[in-house]
Formats: C-alpha cells, sequence, structure tokens
C-alpha cells in the first residue's frame, strides 16, 4: 500500500490529459504533472534509455524484478523517466505493469509521493482490479489528500464504467467543495453522451455559463458530437458557428469533420454537399501528428458522400507519408466497398498483401464479405484458400462470414458447416451473427435435424457465447417458424 502519508511535493498537478478517439473528443483525466525534481540529477539520456527499454520490453508477470536489479547494479534512479515509463506502459494498456512501477515507487524512501502518483494508481487500479478495490484505495486517502486532481481520477472511473449514480454523486461533491472546473463538467457531459442522456448537456453547458466556468474545444466538440449523432442539424450549425466567432476557441479538423458526418447521416444531397465543403475545409488543418488518423477518417467520409476522386486523393497522400498501415488499407477497402468498387477492393487486397509486415485478419475478413454480400462465394472462398496456404487458420470471424455468404445465397449445407467452425474457433469476445444463426436453426429444423440444431445451441453455451440477449432473439425469431418448443433448444 501506498506510503500516503510521505510529504507530498509542492508542485501542484498542472492539468488532465486530453484524449481523442476517432470521430469525437473525448476526454479523461489525467496524472499529467510538473516533473519531479530527479534523484539522482547526474543519470544520462543514455541510463534512461536503457532503463526504458528493460521495462517496456519486459514481458513477465511481474516487471518488479527488472527494477530491483537495476538499483542492485548500482544505477542512479530518475522519477521524471519512471513517469514517462509508465505512462507509454498505459499507452500500450499494459495496466498492471505500470500499476507494479507505481507500487514499488511507493516502497521507496527516497522517491516522492505527488498528487500525481495517488491519480495515477488510483486510474490503474481501477483498470487491473475493477471499481471496488479503486473506491477502498481512495476511501483510504486522508481527506486533506483528497485534492481536486484526485477527485476527478474517481470521476473518470466511474466514467470509464459507465456508473452513472456514483459519477453524478461524486461530481456533485466536487461542486460543493468548490473543485468545478472545465474538464469536471466534459467528463460528465462524455458520460452522459454515452449513456445517451443528451439532453443532461446543454443543462451543464447553461450551468458553466451561469458560474463563469470556460466553456473550451473539449465541452464543444462533446456537444457537436453529440448533435451529429442525433442530427439535430439547425443547432448543430449553429454551435458550429458559435466556435468559430468564439476568440478563445482555435478551430481543429475533428470539429470540422464531426459537423459533416452529422451531415452525411441526414442522406440529403444538400446536406452532402454542406459536407463536402467541410471535409475540404478540414484538410487545411491537419497538423503533422494527426495526418493518420485524420486521413483514414476522410477516406471514409468522402466515400459516404460519395467522392470517390477525394478518397483516391486523401489515399495518394496517406501513403505518402512513407509508413505501411494495416488500418489505413482496412479503412481504404471499406470506402471502395461503401462505392462499390469490388474489383478495386481485391487490386488493393493484393497490395496489401505483398507489403503487410504484421498480419491483420481483419483486411481479409473485410474481402470475404464483400464478395459474400455481392454473391461470388467462389472468390470468398478464395480468399480463405489462400489464408491457410500463407499458414494463417481461418478465424471464427472468418467462417462467420462465409456462414452469413452462404445463408444470403442459399447454400445452407455448407452455411451449417462455417457456423460450426465459427462457434468451435471463438474467442473471448467474439459474438454470433444472430441473424444467420436463427437461419441455420431454421433450416436445420425444417429438415428434422433438431438434435444438430440443439448441438449448436450447447456449443455456443458450452463456449461462453450464449447470452441471455442473444438466446432471446434466437427464440424470438425462431417462435415465428419452428414446430419444436424453442426452450428445446436450451441445454440444461
Amino acid at each position: 500500500m501506498m506510503m500516503i502519508m510521505k510529504k507530498l511535493r509542492t508542485p501542484p498537478l498542472a492539468s488532465w490529459n486530453e484524449f481523442c478517439c476517432a470521430s469525437s473528443r473525448v476526454l479523461r483525466y489525467s496524472t499529467q504533472t510538473l516533473t519531479p525534481n530527479h534523484v539522482n540529477s547526474t543519470s544520462s539520456t543514455a541510463t534512461a534509455t536503457t532503463l526504458y527499454h528493460r521495462l517496456v520490453g519486459f514481458r513477465e508477470p511481474s516487471i518488479v524484478p527488472v527494477l530491483d536489479q537495476w538499483v542492485g547494479e548500482g544505477r542512479p534512479i530518475d522519477q521524471e523517466d519512471l513517469h514517462r515509463i509508465i505512462k507509454q506502459l498505459r499507452k500500450f494498456s499494459r495496466y498492471k505493469h505500470a500499476l507494479q512501477i507505481c507500487q514499488w515507487m511507493n516502497d521507496k524512501p527516497y522517491l516522492d509521493v505527488s498528487h500525481k502518483s495517488i491519480s495515477v494508481e488510483l486510474d490503474l487500479i481501477s483498470k487491473v482490479y475493477g471499481l471496488k478495490q479503486a473506491e477502498d484505495y481512495f476511501n483510504k486517502i486522508p481527506n486533506n489528500l483528497r485534492v481536486w486532481q484526485v477527485y476527478g481520477a474517481l470521476l473518470n472511473c466511474y466514467k470509464e464504467a459507465k456508473s452513472l449514480e456514483k459519477a453524478e454523486s461524486t461530481f456533485q461533491i466536487m461542486r460543493d467543495l468548490g473543485y468545478s472546473k472545465s474538464l469536471t463538467y466534459n467528463v460528465m457531459m462524455g458520460l452522459y453522451s454515452t449513456m445517451l442522456q443528451y439532453e443532461k448537456l446543454d443543462l451543464l453547458m447553461d450551468e458553466m455559463e451561469q458560474k463563469g466556468i470556460p466553456i473550451d474545444k473539449f465541452t464543444y466538440a462533446i456537444r457537436l458530437n453529440a448533435y451529429a449523432k442525433t442530427s439535430e442539424i439547425p443547432k448543430m450549425e449553429k454551435l458550429l458557428l458559435k466556435m468559430e466567432a468564439d476568440p478563445e476557441i482555435q478551430m481543429e479538423w475533428h470539429a470540422y469533420t464531426t459537423v459533416a458526418n452529422g451531415y452525411l447521416k441526414t442522406g440529403d444531397q444538400e446536406n452532402i454537399k454542406k459536407a463536402v465543403v467541410l471535409l475540404k475545409k478540414s484538410e487545411y488543418l491537419i497538423r503533422p501528428s494527426q495526418k493518420k488518423i485524420a486521413y483514414e477518417i476522410l477516406l471514409t467520409l468522402y466515400a459516404s458522400a460519395g467522392r470517390k476522386s477525394d478518397v483516391y486523393r486523401v489515399w495518394k497522400v496517406y501513403k505518402n507519408m512513407g509508413k505501411f498501415y494495416n488500418h489505413g488499407y482496412l479503412c481504404m477497402m471499406s470506402s471502395l466497398a461503401k462505392l462499390d468498387c469490388v474489383d478495386e477492393v481485391a487490386k488493393l487486397y493484393e497490395e496489401w498483401e505483398r507489403g503487410c509486415v504484421y498480419f491483420d485478419y481483419q483486411i481479409p475478413n473485410l474481402v470475404i464479405t464483400v464478395y459474400c454480400k455481392k454473391g461470388l462465394l467462389e472468390k470468398a472462398e478464395g480468399v480463405v484458400e489462400r489464408l491457410v496456404k500463407g499458414g494463417h487458420e481461418p478465424n471464427a470471424s472468418t467462417w462467420s462470414r462465409m456462414a452469413m455468404g452462404y445463408v444470403k445465397n442459399g447454400g445452407m449445407e455448407k452455411a451449417v458447416e462455417a457456423m460450426r467452425k465459427s462457434i468451435l474457433g471463438s474467442y473471448k469476445g467474439w459474438s454470433v451473427d444472430t441473424a444467420t444463426l436463427t437461419s441455420i436453426l431454421e433450416f436445420l429444423d425444417r429438415n428434422g435435424n433438431a438434435d444438430e440444431a440443439k448441438e449448436m445451441i450447447g456449443l455456443l453455451e458450452r463456449k461462453g457465447h450464449l447470452l441471455e440477449e442473444v438466446y432471446e432473439s434466437i427464440v424470438k425469431k425462431l417462435s415465428r417458424t419452428s414446430v419444436i418448443d424453442c426452450q428445446d433448444y436450451k441445454t440444461e
């Protein structure tokens, strides 16, 4: 447990960090702080780099022996370097290792405990061990150390867990303590958006204005994205004009792509024209560090607008970045599929096969889906054969897509086999295509193979994929046509 009563560093936490999602800005509390003094200011860049590579490259369950060995070799410990390494591990979702470093630092009397340390540890405990353990940790922090940054980290834990009632309670406590800041409101607005309670957003923005709390670019972005999702076009346009007129707001590319996406969702031709204008406007605001994600979004949105020439124009710029990105090919191939350019999808797939460094099942699976939807089953089967020849065994998603294609095109016997392979090869997080599964069960039922149908349901259950909502969906659809009581499909 953290030595909570250690003397805190005097510099306060500078800010919370911002976290950017693909099509909208989403906020989370950060643990960024002013740089702590080095424990040993003589440590060299080479030494820091060596420690970084040792820790980031380590893959065993516990990272503590690496730190102990480092100290045992008489090497200096630079607290700033450790915080940077923790940040990098969090970026890689290696939360357990990051938490181990935090706890190792807590046990060292020569390392300072800061508000940053408390906030980071709270966040990591929530990610590694769950919300209950994070709450237990928070409750052990003395009241005088529960500064706004620590409360903010707790609020963000509730936001990530979608625990609305507890988030609202913590938010009220922060109000009462005078901890009302822009980011506090932004986190709550982000949670309300996630919970689809969009009506709460205007209430919070009104409260911010009444209290003189600055409405920043993230506040605007959350509200703008909500308007786009609900197709409230006049309100969306009005808010965009307000943003552009606000001297405190520096417009960024994603604000325009968000509005463009809102226009495109309506399907109205005039709105599509407005969307294209904004997409081109957004391109001038893209900073070098943002090019990858920005171009990937632009590919998708230009395709939605039916602008094939712009899709290829952006793709050319994207490829000139000089790096090979699987996700870029996935976006481009999805865009071409949306434009109904099947042959061009196939051509790009061949290009990807020649140049890919890290294999990604999403790409061949996308091609299979495109072929199956067009009834080109032989070509879809050809992709599967190429996977096998290349040493890549088709996964559960591959077979699920093939099953969908067979059902769609009347190849029910093959669909049954493909679905069975999909379930057998399923993994944690995989979800069954209930529409395809129901069609297969109906086929088996009609053809007197009820036992085989029940076996398939039992296999799903044993694999842990027969969630209640999945079962209810199957029951609802089968009840229309099945001659057998649907309850018979459920295993004991």
